[in-house]
């Protein structure tokens, strides 16, 4: 299972855009950092992995406290908390997923849509959770959800970095590419070369020189 390929390019695009060392022209140690060099990052995995086991146990206190102070929330809240719940669970899914193989697999598309995800969606509802009063939250709910807010932002930030150093690789790599096929190939150039050496040779003769005019 795979994203489709109109997300890709748009992620892919995304991420270019906005992970991309503008100030980074080419490799500055070359010999540091070899093809085969490993970009997943095992703090991330390790993050995820945890995430995995701790999601069931978040979303279960949740459920448990949300039965048990249901009859005491305004119909307002009763819609938004089921809602939260649904949309939580959906994306998580999903989150999970996508980070996995993003990093695993070192795919780009995949952790940039985890990153996306995490900071644009899965961060503000857990927020919202935590911090809106409205709710009657309660001991068990505020501990689960500094948890998982916790497991979001240490999220957030190293899928930043692991992006960064992935496309950047990327960029690094095809820049090398470029120049190894302007090395396999340099006779355009060379003829291009040639014409602009004729062309300035013709102009410091001077007009007259090529009709054999003397002054």
């Amino acid at each position: 299972m795979s994203l489709p390929q109109p997300l890709r390019r748009r992620l892919s695009s995304f991420s270019r855009t906005v992970f991309t060392d503008s100030r980074r022209t080419g490799p500055q140690y070359p010999g540091d950092r070899p093809d085969n060099e490993m970009l997943s990052s095992l703090p991330l995995q390790m993050s995820l992995y945890f995430n995995v086991y701790f999601f069931p146990f978040w979303w279960l206190s949740t459920v448990v406290m949300l039965q048990l102070k249901y009859s005491f929330l305004s119909d307002y809240y009763k819609f938004i908390l089921v809602t939260i719940m649904i949309l939580a669970s959906l994306i998580e899914v999903i989150r999970l997923y996508l980070g996995y193989m993003g990093n695993l697999q070192e795919k780009v598309p995949e952790l940039a849509g985890f990153w996306l995800l995490t900071l644009l969606l899965q961060l503000p509802i857990i927020l919202f959770l935590l911090f809106n009063e409205g709710l009657k939250i309660q001991p068990l709910e505020r501990a689960v959800h500094i948890i998982f807010a916790l497991f979001l932002t240490f999220q957030v930030i190293a899928a930043f970095v692991t992006l960064k150093r992935m496309v950047n690789k990327l960029a690094t790599h095809f820049r090398l590419n470029e120049f190894d096929h302007l090395e396999e190939h340099p006779v355009p150039y060379f003829y291009s070369l040639d014409k602009e050496e004729r062309a300035v040779s013709m102009a410091g003769r001077g007009p007259g020189a090529g009709w054999g005019i003397t002054h």
